[in-house]
């Protein structure tokens, strides 16, 4: 490919993320996604939400770690019950062209 200086280049990783061959099932949440056959926690070099390379986030620690405190905090303090059955939960994103978009959800926090 050639690119002309000063070009702006955007990593779409959505075709990463919806390989069938590394996630099964690529359009359903499935956190087994990211197990090892004995439930155990798998790296994966295809999941990268904070981008690759030179243009990594620079913050990536520091959002992981913050993340971190932030809902252990939540679930020490609080039970967290949906306001709907959960049946009637609808996982399934709002897909833009730019992203795909997590539902609205509501949740209610019980203390503990």
């Amino acid at each position: 490919f050639l690119l002309i200086q000063d070009t702006m280049i955007f990593p779409m990783l959505s075709s990463v993320l919806y390989d069938g061959k590394e996630f099964p099932n690529p359009e359903k949440f499935d956190p087994g996604h990211f197990l090892n056959a004995d439930g155990t926690f798998k790296k994966s070099d295809y999941f990268m939400p904070f981008s690759t390379g030179k243009r990594v986030c620079a913050g990536e620690g520091l959002a992981r770690m913050e993340i971190f405190i932030f809902l252990t905090s939540i679930l020490q303090s609080f039970n967290l019950k949906p306001v709907v059955d959960r049946k009637d939960i609808d996982i399934s994103p709002i897909i833009t062209s730019m992203a795909n978009i997590p539902r609205p959800f509501e949740v209610s926090f019980v203390p503990r």
